[in-house]
């Protein structure tokens, strides 16, 4: 009689996830230069043995190239959504810094979300710390990185239920606190980037449409398009209307009302902290009124609880 086959050891459940976290972190690893896995893992042990230990090789490839597959699919898609979110600080920067911004930021900030919609959460405040990557442009690379990250949170962030305007009809002003929307950010530019980035956005759409037909055409657009940005204020509100993103300019009076109004101020003291060498005093109710019908009328605040 034939000797039974030996049943293949069960692995427990602690085991199993072990097994996970090491793949996991195998795969996550930033990859080399030259685009491929790394040799050594991270204790400086050799990456090729520890993946033969869980990894079989096949009669095409080793278990590291196995794995390698995965490393590079899981680098690459990253770096694809990055540059995606971000072909506005792409165009200012370069292809070749931008490269290695990606490359730095990523392995510093690995994707922790089931949304690769998060992956750039932590990039301004990355710039703000490490600003060799964006140097010597470093308030214009930080200007371009704070306002697509507002066009990702207006794009697809919460919008709660909205506030009819007559509903602060007879209310006290010392009394009312207004929300603004989730998907709405207030920014203050040191660079007028609104149309820049409208035009990037644009000419990467036809590009897409057409392959790499027009990328030398794409480029020369990037370059004489930055060649006209010069320091100008600008205070910008990124929002959400109809399914759409929009960006929408602010007077310096609007920006602090609606500043005070985000941080929590009441409605008499947003109104009383406004007043500024922009604004003409005498007919400062008719302008305040003008402006709440506007801001409603786009849906920027939340209906009241």
């Amino acid at each position: 009689m034939k000797p039974k086959p030996s049943r293949p050891k069960r692995q427990t459940a602690g085991e199993f996830v072990a097994l996970q976290r090491r793949m996991a972190r195998a795969i996550m690893r930033p990859l080399t230069d030259r685009g491929g896995m790394q040799p050594k893992w991270v204790n400086g042990s050799s990456t090729e043995k520890l993946v033969r230990s869980f990894i079989k090789p096949n009669d095409r490839m080793t278990s590291f190239e196995r794995l390698e597959v995965y490393n590079r699919q899981y680098w690459f898609r990253l770096k694809d959504c990055f540059y995606d979110d971000y072909t506005g600080l792409r165009a200012v920067l370069g292809d070749r810094r931008f490269e290695r911004l990606a490359c730095a930021y990523l392995a510093r900030h690995p994707s922790q979300s089931y949304s690769l919609r998060n992956l750039g959460r932590r990039l301004v405040g990355f710039l703000e710390e490490e600003p060799r990557w964006i140097l010597p442009c470093r308030q214009l690379a930080l200007d371009m990185a704070r306002l697509e990250w507002a066009h990702i949170e207006a794009f697809d962030n919460e919008a709660e239920r909205t506030l009819e305007i007559d509903a602060l009809i007879g209310v006290d002003p010392a009394r009312i606190r207004l929300k603004l929307q989730p998907h709405l950010t207030l920014l203050h530019l040191h660079y007028e980037l609104d149309g820049f980035l409208i035009q990037i956005k644009r000419d990467e759409g036809l590009r897409a449409e057409a392959s790499n037909a027009l990328e030398e055409r794409g480029a020369r657009l990037r370059s004489r398009l930055k060649r006209r940005l010069s320091p100008k204020v600008l205070f910008l509100a990124v929002h959400r209307h109809q399914n759409t993103v929009y960006y929408k300019r602010l007077q310096p009076a609007q920006y602090r009302m609606l500043m005070a109004l985000q941080a929590g101020a009441t409605l008499e003291e947003a109104c009383a902290g406004i007043m500024g060498p922009d604004l003409a005093a005498a007919d400062l109710g008719s302008q305040i009124k003008t402006w709440f019908e506007d801001w409603a009328s786009l849906g920027w605040f939340c209906r009241l609880k």
